[in-house]
């Protein structure tokens, strides 16, 4: 077998293990309200499905990274394929809520395994000049397993059910360890010694658990809550202490002189953005089509899918480009053009053709696409060679903790957003009741209470949207009762009067019905412009992700100056 087909084989089954680790990050959430129906339990419960997953994924990534450079990179990385393919089969086999969490926690952990080592397992595998190139596919496959989830779990859930969202990774990790057993070499840092550093493993797993666990719970919670705050504490306490702990450390897991690069600070803060604009646009926009614009879940994943054509598309093409050009262009430009598809998506209502919105999600996947492979190029480019694991695990690590805030973040500006406008056409429509000259003072009396509840109930999220037969039938039930306490000739006079009155509330029912549905679209207007204003600073961190290329040296890698200043 030649040496070419040798690295196809090899990356390919990178790239299976990848792609099936990020799967699994969106993949379950179009299935866990029927996850709910099967197992029972609440919403708060069921979430953990989820969040099981994203709290041991980010928790751990920097020790598994760790681990990888000093034993030896292909042993983890079959370690982590293994453990993922064995915990999503009993994650399908589950007879209880407690076991599917448990085993999508252990998804998490070996999520953590598999995704720093691609990196430098696909760095060692092709010479340096295809590393742009290579690496721009690596983003492609990370964008199209974020944007397919939810359209592939719909599918899945729809035609099959839900436990084969989990089966589905057992072909593919099987065939991803046969692969990487027959092609891939083994790799490690040459200069990490073999001794383990627990101190420091303990106290930034320990960190990075209680900060993403509080970002999680921040909502549940509440942002100025004494156990957030708590939380928040612990965690920096552990994060500090993991510095000294690292600063006195002869043989350290995170080498400090990382920090002092520029650029790798740079990449690692504009990953952290992408996780967040990632996050944000794919929930609001999911929420948004789904409740305001009535698609089904399944649709509206299917809708989400085309992020992953427009990533696939100008990954391949951004990688090898600013491999020879330099990032901080493409970086900065990607940026820019998610920010912009972001706050284009403001502009939408619940009338806007299907096209309006795939144009913007299509757009906002050029951008992931001109953003990840540079940023993620000019991260590998400009650190020790060596050190490239370590550095792919603090890169994934800071995309999957801006993820997590990102999330905690927007639901909450969504929630208020919502609130304040739902507030503002609830004293509206009242108002209006009681300016009515038309109806009767008791009709007034059960149309006020009826609405004052629907808008109470619609601004904190407990209820459904405004239905209009629904709140009819609701006043036509409370008017009755209203009659009934009436003598024997006010309820005839009522009578006499009661088509009247029911056209007049049905008339103020489809006015307050069409404010209702606009207060609520306003307010998913405010929070995908806040979600744009949120990434704006990842323009300012791409740019910082690599250094201004001199005209005589623009063909020129940057990986030999990097290792000269090094």
């Amino acid at each position: 077998m030649n040496t070419r087909l040798r690295a196809v084989l090899a990356f390919s089954a990178i790239l299976l293990g990848y792609f099936m680790a990020l799967l699994d990050t969106t993949i379950v959430n179009i299935a866990l309200p029927e996850m709910t129906r099967y197992f029972g339990g609440t919403v708060s419960q069921i979430s953990w499905v989820m969040n099981g997953y994203n709290l041991a994924f980010a928790a751990l990534i920097l020790t598994a990274s760790r681990l990888a450079d000093q034993f030896g990179r292909k042993k983890i990385f079959i370690l982590g394929l293994v453990l993922f393919t064995l915990s999503s089969l009993l994650a399908g086999l589950s007879s209880s809520l407690g076991m599917l969490i448990l085993f999508r926690a252990i998804q998490g952990l070996a999520g953590a395994i598999i995704v720093p080592v691609t990196i430098p397992l696909t760095t060692t595998t092709f010479p340096k000049e295809k590393h742009g190139m290579i690496i721009g596919i690596w983003g492609a496959i990370a964008g199209l397993a974020a944007a397919s989830g939810p359209s592939l779990g719909g599918i899945l859930t729809e035609k099959l059910n839900w436990q084969w969202i989990f089966y589905v990774n057992v072909p593919l990790g099987l065939l991803s360890i046969l692969l990487t057993l027959l092609f891939i070499k083994e790799s490690r840092d040459e200069t990490a010694g073999k001794r383990v550093d627990y101190s420091g493993m303990l106290s930034i797993t320990a960190g990075m658990l209680l900060i993403t666990y509080a970002f999680i719970k921040a909502n549940d919670y509440g942002w100025n809550s004494i156990e957030f705050y708590s939380l928040i504490s612990s965690g920096l306490i552990f994060a500090v202490l993991f510095f000294y702990l690292q600063s006195r450390e002869k043989d350290p897991m995170l080498p400090l002189v990382l920090l002092k690069i520029k650029e790798f600070n740079g990449t690692s803060l504009a990953m952290f953005i992408v996780g967040a604009a990632l996050s944000n646009l794919a929930l609001l926009t999911s929420f948004f089509l789904t409740r305001e614009m009535g698609m089904t879940e399944l649709k509206a994943g299917l809708v989400l899918s085309i992020l992953a054509a427009g990533s696939i598309i100008s990954s391949a093409i951004s990688g090898s480009l600013s491999n020879k050009f330099g990032s901080r262009w493409f970086g900065s430009a990607g940026v820019a053009v998610i920010f912009g598809a972001i706050y284009a998506m403001s502009s939408l209502d619940a009338q806007s053709p299907l096209g309006d919105v795939l144009l913007r999600l299509f757009i906002a996947g050029i951008g992931v696409g001109l953003t990840m492979p540079p940023v993620m190029s000019a991260g590998v480019r400009h650190v020790p060679e060596e050190k490239v694991g370590i550095a792919s695990g603090i890169m994934n690590m800071t995309k999957s903790i801006g993820s997590v805030l990102g999330v905690a973040v927007i639901v909450t500006l969504l929630q208020q957003s919502i609130s304040g406008e739902m507030q503002t056409e609830k004293v509206h429509i009242l108002e209006q009741v009681n300016e009515n000259q038309r109806l009767m003072p008791m009709i007034k009396e059960v149309l006020v209470a009826t609405v004052d509840e629907i808008g109470n109930n619609m601004q904190t999220g407990s209820g459904s949207e405004f239905q209009e037969e629904e709140v009819a039938g609701r006043i036509a039930k409370g008017m009755e009762t209203a009659v009934a306490k009436l003598d024997p000739e006010q309820q005839k006079a009522f009578a006499s009067v009661r088509d009247d009155q029911m056209k007049e509330v049905k008339l103020l029912l489809t006015s307050a019905g069409a404010d209702m549905k606009q207060a609520s679209v306003n307010g998913f207007r405010k929070s995908f412009i806040y979600a744009s204003l949120m990434i704006s600073p990842g323009i300012i961190f791409a740019w910082m992700s690599d250094k201004r290329r001199a005209r005589k040296d623009s063909g020129k890698s940057a990986d030999q100056s990097t290792m000269n200043i090094t």
